[in-house]
């Protein structure tokens, strides 16, 4: 009997990280982390992220909002990705430098100064933004150059998902 190996999807897991009143950052060096998110005992060979977020008042477009990943091989505890990043779900503030050791998971353009609406952030690959290899330990860096500050009230707070993916032999 031949063995088929089919895809495995876990329940969502929310993602913490508070957007509330994020505030703009022209250089997106500004932003805020997520908390650090550990695959050492799921293992799982890839996670899709998606998420949700509120536009403040009058955002200044064109603008965007972009959502980063970190990875490492260690807990971010025992060490510090870039200059700021250290797992908590927290405000931050890198440097260009750090900025560039971070994946770009996605991009979500602003072409409309629309206030407290409402965007999507389509599903990405983790293991897409590190060459296929799902990471021991990860998260988010969030951030935005809108001018205002993303909406003020628990809008914004946890909006951020992902799914991790198995593959089961059958």
């Amino acid at each position: 009997m031949a063995t088929i190996t089919t895809i495995t999807y876990s329940s969502n897991t929310a993602i913490t990280m508070d957007m509330t009143a994020l505030a703009s950052s022209a250089t997106f060096v500004a932003g805020v982390e997520s908390a650090e998110i550990d695959n050492t005992t799921n293992k799982y060979l890839d996670a899709l992220v998606r998420g949700r977020f509120v536009v403040g008042t009058t955002p200044t477009v064109p603008c965007e909002l972009r959502v980063y990943v970190w990875g490492s091989d260690a807990t971010i505890g025992t060490l510090t990705i870039g200059t700021a990043l250290d797992g908590t779900a927290s405000a931050e503030t890198l440097t260009t430098t750090s900025l560039g050791t971070l994946r770009l998971g996605a991009v979500v353009g602003i072409l409309v100064n629309t206030s407290d609406t409402t965007y999507d952030v389509l599903p990405f690959s983790v293991a897409q933004c590190f060459g296929g290899i799902m990471p021991k330990f990860w998260g988010l860096y969030v951030t935005h150059n809108m001018t205002a500050a993303l909406k003020t009230d628990a809008g914004n707070t946890d909006k951020f998902a992902f799914v991790g993916i198995t593959y089961t032999d059958t």
